[in-house]
């Protein structure tokens, strides 16, 4: 008589995010390059090391941190997202019209927006999967489409909206916003469902062998639409943080912002090639753009000089995560 085998759990089939040696290695790295910035600049500029400085910093990053909690896990499942820009602005452009033309209620409004972002997440997701696309040229598609979009709902014009959702951006506590704060929970959320829930490890294991999850009963389809939903979801999220803080709606908003979104993600040591990243260092990327931004601002660099140096530190940052990359499969081998 056989004793009937159990097939592994699909929870549990899925890789870990990262051995807790490589996660502690990486948030001492990521820790040690934030320090390092914060001391040269402090050293170039007299007015950096003020509170001001980081209180400004706080309450211009939720926008760039919650749409880059949404791209680890696109980044995870081995995809992209280039749309996320004009999510942003149509989501914005949506519930200032909803305000301002439609008469709706201000939380009325608000969740249509978000219901936006979501929707057009979700577009994507389900088009790449269901014709099998590349998700970096749906998203290049839904970039253009949903840009349009933002301009017909707002007739090209920036909608003013004044104060009606302003309480977001609005100073709560010490001068940071309620903003920064819900930015804050978002991470930490995106960090417990990434590493501690069914879900996360379905994310990890499909970034690391979609075939061995296939193998394993779990059909890695409407997760990966879910991914890219919650990422419309969360860019949209992004637009009424915007809209909060500029009291207004610009069908222009987001413009070029996927880059440092994807560079935030990368720079926190998420793989382009799949299968592993975390939440927590993408929000020291977060933390590591915004601080050379307003660095370099500081400083008096010019805006060509901002974005040569920008875009050295995001080439630098995938040469890490490659040459790290490399060792790892080298140790495995």
């Amino acid at each position: 008589m056989t004793t009937p085998t159990t097939a592994p759990s699909p929870a549990t089939a899925a890789p870990a995010a990262g051995p807790l040696r490589g996660q502690l290695g990486t948030y001492v790295g990521l820790t040690v390059v934030l320090l390092g910035m914060v001391a040269l600049f402090g050293s170039l500029s007299e007015y950096f090391l003020t509170r001001e400085t980081f209180v400004t910093i706080a309450n211009e990053i939720p926008a760039l941190a919650v749409m880059a909690v949404g791209m680890t896990f696109v980044l995870i499942i081995a995809g992209i997202d280039l749309s996320v820009g004009s999510v942003l602005a149509l989501s914005a452009a949506v519930t200032a019209a909803a305000i301002l033309q439609w008469k709706l209620s201000v939380p009325a409004a608000a969740a249509l927006g978000l219901a936006t972002g979501l929707l057009c997440g979700a577009v994507t997701g389900a088009v790449s999967v269901a014709w099998r696309l590349p998700s970096f040229i749906v998203s290049l598609g839904m970039l253009e489409a949903v840009r349009g979009g933002a301009y017909l709902v707002t007739d090209s014009r920036t909608q003013y909206v004044g104060d009606a959702i302003s309480g977001l951006a609005a100073p709560w506590i010490g001068g940071i916003s309620v903003a920064f704060l819900l930015a804050l929970l978002l991470v930490v959320v995106g960090q417990l469902v990434l590493s501690r829930t069914v879900f996360g490890r379905y994310v990890v294991g499909i970034g690391t062998n979609e075939e061995a999850m296939r193998l394993a009963g779990v059909d890695p389809r409407p997760i990966r639409i879910a991914v890219f939903a919650i990422t419309g979801l969360l860019a949209g999220l992004a637009g009424l943080m915007q809209s909060a803080r500029l009291e207004a709606a610009d069908p222009n908003a987001g413009v070029g912002i996927e880059l440092q979104v994807i560079a935030a993600v990368v720079i926190g040591g998420t793989s382009l090639m799949g299968g592993r990243g975390s939440v927590v260092n993408t929000f020291f990327g977060v933390l590591i753009i915004a601080v050379l931004e307003a660095g370099l601002a500081q400083v008096g660099a010019s805006e060509p000089s901002k974005r040569i140096i920008t875009g050295a530190v995001i080439v630098v940052a995938v040469i890490i995560d490659t040459v790290r990359q490399r060792r790892a499969d080298r140790r495995l081998a």
